[in-house]
């Protein structure tokens, strides 16, 4: 009956959700593209930005770019550096304070995921300061206009720059929350492959294969998508198969940092209007309880889901293989045949770039728990293929912590 009531929901939810204004963010992408900030800032009538970022990024030099940008033309500014990997309430809830007791009048968020998902928290915030992080989680619960917002992805993976979500923790709870508003979609996406440049290859791995998740989820969905969603995530599955060893390998290719930076931003778009599903349900746990790092979590789950999936995604597996161009040479019959091909090809991509096959640090006492978010997670909102009831969140837990 379980399993009815969730299909039920997802056939109403996605009638509901076809009426819904729905929106991208307005791209701005190329070498050197950074340099068109006070152009968007203008235009948005921002007089004081703040700019939100990590350390790493300081480190780097990076964060120093916009900030001379900033300066040359002649605009006072904000910055908070102090963003950590998987954002706490605490981190969004004191860059809203600094925002409001500085005066600033738009946000420009730098970094991955973590920064950009900040930022939106802060932001959500900013315009319902009578709620908390933890009331904002869940689906539309802001429904207000966001201040100005531009994006910069430093990363290619989380599509942070153009989804409706920002990942946000409470680390007193260690429960990770969603929250889910069309508003969090940013103004403006700028990506610029200049910064992707010095990213280590260990984390061009992971957040290339956090947006390979996200185009295969989005892809797998039975419903909820639209042909352009799915077009993305077919595009964005070709693009990183196509680009992500290079980008790995070789940091300073800059024709395929572009082209991640662009599958990234197709397959957030294709999951935020398609959804996620299992693979997400089950990574979040794990940022939550042991503060593993979102692409990397995803990597490792991808391929052991896909494959508990069984025959429901043969059909649509194999048409990622061959938009994947995997298929070249096969002379494969049967869908069940070319779907373990891309299951193979994701195990490949994982073993190459030097990707764990699992993690042996979960814990027995927080199977449950991991369990019980998951369910929570999913059901009965993600239009996943196959519903998993806790028994086969479990097997692919345990498959996961043994290997």
């Amino acid at each position: 009956m379980f399993v009815i009531f969730c299909r039920v929901f997802q056939f109403i939810f996605n009638f509901a959700a076809r009426l819904l204004p729905w929106k991208k963010a307005i791209l701005v992408d190329g070498q050197g593209s950074i340099a068109r900030i006070p152009d968007l800032l203008r235009l948005e009538k921002v007089k004081k930005p703040m700019l939100v970022t990590g350390d790493n990024l300081v480190k780097a030099g990076v964060a120093q770019r916009i900030i001379d940008i900033l300066v040359k033309a002649k605009y006072s500014y904000v910055i908070f550096t102090d963003v950590e990997p998987n954002p706490s309430v605490k981190t969004a809830d004191t860059i809203q304070k600094l925002y409001l007791d500085h005066g600033c009048d738009g946000i420009i968020a730098l970094g991955g995921g973590s920064p950009i998902d900040a930022a939106k928290g802060a932001a959500a915030r900013i315009v319902k300061p009578k709620k908390t992080v933890n009331q904002l989680g869940g689906l539309f619960k802001i429904l207000t206009k966001l201040p100005p917002f531009i994006a910069i992805p430093t990363t290619a993976g989380t599509g942070s720059e153009t989804t409706i979500a920002a990942l946000i923790t409470d680390t007193d709870t260690r429960h990770k929350y969603a929250i889910m508003d069309l508003n969090l979609v940013p103004r403006f996406a700028i990506l610029d492959p200049d910064l992707t440049v010095s990213l280590p290859p260990h984390v061009t791995s992971t957040t290339g294969m956090d947006a390979l998740t996200h185009a295969v989820e989005a892809y797998l969905c039975w419903t909820y998508n639209t042909a352009e969603s799915i077009q993305f995530a077919l595009d964005a599955v070709r693009l990183i198969f196509a680009n992500l060893e290079k980008a790995y390998n070789d940091g300073s290719n800059i024709e395929a940092r572009q082209a991640m930076l662009s599958a990234s931003f197709k397959a957030g778009f294709a999951f935020t209007r398609s959804g996620v599903g299992n693979i997400h349900a089950i990574a979040h746990t794990l940022g939550g309880l042991y503060n593993t790092p979102h692409g990397l979590a995803n990597a490792v789950i991808l391929p052991k889901v896909l494959e508990n999936y069984g025959d429901r995604v043969h059909k649509k597996l194999a048409q990622l293989a061959e938009a994947a161009g995997l298929l070249s040479g096969f002379h494969t019959k049967t869908n069940a045949e070319k779907a373990r091909i891309f299951i193979d090809a994701i195990y490949g991509l994982n073993e190459r770039m030097g990707i764990p096959k699992g993690f042996n640090f979960i814990k027995d006492e927080d199977i449950d728990q991991m369990i019980n978010w998951a369910g929570k997670e999913s059901n009965p909102i993600y239009p996943v293929p196959v519903i998993f009831n806790g028994e086969r969140f479990r097997k692919v837990i345990e498959i996961i912590r043994q290997e």
